[in-house]
């Protein structure tokens, strides 16, 4: 890609924008970069990485085109979007270190909310550049995504691209793309980026992330988070973009909290930590529990979507669910960046803190993974004695 797209971006992060921009328009918040995987970065990395969030900040741009397109979208209103016309990124929000390990982001959360998904597809992408590695000949990455399409298709088997994040490339994203809808058809439901969805007439698919749940954890407190979080959910979108994110705080604290109403109105949960199998049980006997007809039941989803990176893990899950309720599995990095010899990087960025009444209040994530707990360890031991 020579030149940075607006719409290059995961759609959760513009749903959780336009929440943001509504209700919570001068909130402040901080967000922290995770090496998950411990990677020991290239010499001279954070020189590079400072001067592409400059070329981004100068290039993205919302185009009349893209305009259009956004204005296909029911669920936008349109002060959203006069709003994303308006929107200019500030590389001052983010500070990078010459250890990139120490990653910080500050601003609005309005505006800082729109780096996230930019900066980790960019370290991603540069750090396959400054250590040498390419992607081997197009037929190659043609089989091995041709195969997996196949395998969607004959399985049938609904799933969305959820890769951006962590891609080799922009260009192996578009690859990956290409070869599934030749191969998937129709089992392809979807892409979490915009830009992609709009470049392949798909459905542009996302709803809220943990920052969303941990924010409102911050300005309400552990007990009211996921109540709170769904309804500024509701006020906003009115039941459009219905699936629900159950484990910041571990799911078993979220379904308390999710009753009758929100199981009626939500059109699922999907699930990102801890054994998909137990998850997905504790989900499906929950609507259980609330005395849903059968039918009702079987209408709502599961978004599987944690680490799924083999045919047999989706196809357990499958044979376990068939018949129960409906399934969709979002695949990330098992597309975007399964290339012979590359190991693909395990980073992420996390909301860390958020200024309430003056103050800054540090966010944490739980999860059903205690492998997955982010944040400060005091007010993570602090919401586990709250739960």
């Amino acid at each position: 890609m020579n030149k940075y797209s607006f719409l290059d971006d995961d759609l959760y992060k513009f749903s959780m924008c336009a929440v943001v921009l509504q209700l919570f328009p001068n909130v402040r918040v901080k967000y922290k970069f995770v090496n998950r995987g411990k990677t020991v970065w290239p010499d001279g990395m954070a020189i590079k990485l400072r001067e592409r969030i400059v070329k981004l900040s100068k290039e993205t741009i919302l185009t009349q085109d893209e305009i259009e397109y956004l204005n296909t979208i029911r669920y936008f209103n349109p002060f959203f979007i006069w709003y994303l016309q308006n929107f200019h990124f500030d590389p001052s929000e983010v500070h990078v270190p010459d250890n990139i390990d120490d990653l910080e982001i500050e601003g609005f959360w309005r505006t800082s909310i729109l780096w996230e998904c930019r900066i980790l597809s960019m370290i991603s992408e540069l750090y396959y550049e400054m250590t040498g590695q390419t992607l081997p000949d197009r037929s190659v990455l043609t089989k091995i995504n041709m195969g997996k399409g196949y395998d969607f298709y004959t399985n049938e088997i609904r799933f969305a691209e959820f890769g951006t994040r962590r891609r080799f490339s922009f260009d192996n994203q578009d690859y990956v793309i290409q070869d599934l809808l030749k191969s998937a058809g129709s089992r392809m439901v979807g892409t979490s980026n915009v830009y992609f969805a709009k470049k392949y007439n798909l459905v542009p698919i996302g709803t809220m992330a943990h920052e969303m749940i941990m924010a409102h954890a911050a300005m309400f407190g552990f007990h009211q988070a996921n109540k709170m979080a769904l309804d500024s959910w509701i006020k906003v979108y009115k039941g459009d973009l219905g699936i629900a994110l159950p484990d910041t705080f571990t799911t078993d604290n979220f379904l308390k909290d999710f009753n009758t109403y929100y199981a009626k109105l939500f059109d699922g949960c999907r699930q990102d930590s801890g054994s998909a199998i137990d998850i997905g049980y504790k989900i499906l006997n929950h609507y259980k529990s609330l005395n849903l007809d059968d039918h009702i039941i079987k209408s709502r989803s599961i978004v599987f979507s944690d680490n799924l990176n083999s045919m047999e893990k989706i196809l357990n899950i499958k044979k376990e669910f068939l018949d129960k309720i409906r399934m969709s599995f979002g695949i990330g990095t098992w597309l975007t960046n399964d290339i012979p010899g590359v190991k693909p990087l395990n980073i992420v960025i996390k909301l860390s803190a958020v200024e309430v009444d003056g103050r800054w209040v540090n966010t944490i994530k739980l999860s059903d993974d205690e492998g997955k707990y982010t944040g400060d360890p005091e007010t993570i031991d602090l919401a586990k004695k709250c739960f």
